[in-house]
């Protein structure tokens, strides 16, 4: 196993988590209301999509990724459409409503909402794609082995970043009461909805 391949994929990985974005901003209201564990693997939903964008950049799967891009305003449309429910969805929650709904979905209701978040993002493969070309890895296709190794990094790199973010942010978990958690939930709902509509807005 090529360890170099690992190394670049762990950082392509994580560079391309780590700017907060909307997952983000979920990432920090979950872990807050609901603890490290549900923040972590909200995280993991976005690395596994990070995952196969990258499989798709590093085995050279050009047609996926015309596709994809062919496709960027339904799946702008889509994805800020459901940025803007889970957007006004928090800032109209109470606290103690949020953490109950958050429970009940559990965490395959939080990982599977970053997940598809993450695959409605079409500059997510486009970030990926301009990397994997600029350090000449977009030929990987050829040795299945090196790009195999290189996913994982990328996986692994991301999951990182989201398990420093939850770990960090769990620290002040406790410093918030009710009232701390309906600014966040507030404020992050904003955010939220505002990278909604932004989504939206690059469709016209």
């Amino acid at each position: 196993m090529d360890i170099s391949f690992l190394l670049k994929g762990l950082i392509i990985g994580f560079s391309i988590a780590a700017p907060v974005g909307p997952i983000g901003v979920l990432c920090i209201r979950r872990t807050l209301s609901n603890g490290r564990t549900s923040g972590l693997v909200s995280g993991l939903g976005a690395a596994t999509a990070d995952a196969i964008y990258g499989s798709i950049a590093g085995f050279g799967l050009a047609f996926i990724s015309n596709f994809l891009v062919s496709q960027q305003i339904w799946l702008r449309l889509i994805g800020g459409v459901f940025l803007c429910y889970l957007g006004l969805k928090t800032l109209l929650a109470k606290p103690a409503e949020q953490v109950i709904s958050d429970k009940r979905n559990g965490l395959v209701g939080a990982y599977g909402s970053t997940f598809f978040l993450t695959l409605t993002n079409p500059m997510t493969i486009i970030s990926f794609a301009a990397i994997f070309a600029g350090l000449g890895l977009a030929n990987t296709s050829r040795n299945y082995v090196s790009a195999v190794v290189l996913v994982l990094g990328v996986f692994i790199g991301s999951a990182l970043w989201w398990l420093i973010l939850s770990g960090g942010v769990g620290i002040f978990r406790e410093k918030f009461n009710s009232h701390g958690l309906q600014w966040v939930n507030g404020i992050s709902g904003a955010i939220i909805t505002g990278f909604g509509l932004f989504a939206l807005l690059s469709t016209v």
